[in-house]
């Protein structure tokens, strides 16, 4: 039956671009990209869509490299609930479970790791964010930091600012990370990109971890 459905759905974007096509001035073409069973847009260049299974991303964390892994694995996983499986009990588990680890210290390094590039001489940052620091932090071990350089490193706990708090990884030894930072900074800004486009704010994707309330997430579906 599902299949019968997209079929005459396909048909009628045939005849829908053939009708357009036909009165587009010359040079101009709408084009069939693809039948999606389910998407969202955050906006125009930030979305993501589902064909045959297939999850395909634009402009999200997911697909972003100065992004921890935490919050990119979250992000796919919440985006296969969502979009593949239409389970908003499995994206709720999973951002209860991913926030539940953070807190308790479970999460290992290789996906608290944020990778950024150094894209000029660092005297010229008129902006002091964490990787610059961190990338301070090695050229002070006597590692060599120039432009084009990928700095790594992890938001410890501690006392001064989040950019004070970036360690490079290698130096990184018997020091705690943040479990406030990766939350708040790294994994719900990740996850909301799904979730706000769904009609649930900060607080109330908080409250899945928390058990405090029933979300409404399942009338989504």
């Amino acid at each position: 039956m599902q299949n019968e459905i997209e079929t005459e759905i396909k048909l009628q974007v045939s005849k829908f671009l053939n009708y357009v096509n036909q009165n587009l001035p010359e040079g101009m073409e709408l084009e069939y990209e693809g039948f999606y069973n389910r998407g969202f847009f955050v906006t125009k260049k930030r979305y993501a869509l589902i064909e045959d299974d297939n999850i395909i991303v634009k402009g999200l964390e997911l697909v972003r490299r100065d992004w921890a892994n935490i919050a990119k694995k979250t992000q796919q996983n919440i985006l296969i609930a969502t979009l593949k499986d239409g389970s908003p009990a499995k994206a709720k588990k999973i951002i209860k479970n991913v926030i539940r680890d953070i807190r308790k210290g479970q999460i290992t390094r290789d996906d608290l790791v944020i990778h950024t590039q150094i894209t000029k001489n660092l005297k010229n940052y008129k902006q002091i964010g964490p990787h610059v620091v961190a990338a301070q932090k090695s050229r002070e071990k006597g590692r060599k930091i120039e432009r084009g350089s990928i700095v790594r490193y992890i938001v410890v706990k501690g006392k001064g600012t989040i950019s004070q708090r970036a360690v490079p990884l290698e130096d990184i030894e018997n020091m705690d990370y943040d479990p406030k930072y990766y939350i708040e900074n790294q994994v719900l800004p990740a996850v909301s990109r799904i979730m706000n486009s769904l009609g649930y704010s900060k607080d109330e994707i908080l409250e899945f971890s928390r058990d405090e309330q029933q979300s409404s997430l399942d009338t989504f579906f």
